[in-house]
């Protein structure tokens, strides 16, 4: 609708549309787009914020990972030197002898096997 003026007041001259129901449908569709628009953005934010928690537990996992791994390496290492001080030559002919009382044997008591 278009609106002139005339002497006597206004006057409405119709022009075949609906001048009102126009805006309201522009006003829904940019509601609806602006809505859109914001719920992406919040979503994007959500996702973006929990990637970051999850690199960062992740960071923290690896860490963790990596000390448990220094530990087990330093426990491995005290292990073999007490396996090699167990094993070694002297301690075990020292335990035979005094205290299994047993005695070096005689070149004619030693039999070679192949």
């Amino acid at each position: 609708m278009t609106r002139t003026l005339n002497r006597g007041g206004d006057r409405i001259l119709w022009t075949g549309e609906d001048s009102k129901a126009r805006p309201k449908r522009i006003k829904w569709r940019l509601l609806i787009f602006f809505s859109a628009f914001v719920l992406l953005f919040i979503g994007g934010s959500l996702f973006y914020v929990w990637s970051r928690i999850q690199v960062l537990q992740l960071g923290y996992e690896i860490s963790n990972a990596l000390k448990e791994e220094r530990s087990l390496i330093e426990a491995n290492k005290k292990l073999r030197v007490e396996i090699a001080t167990l094993k070694s030559y002297g301690r075990i002919e020292k335990l035979a002898t005094e205290e299994l009382r047993m005695a070096k044997p005689k070149p004619e008591q030693i039999i070679v096997i192949r």
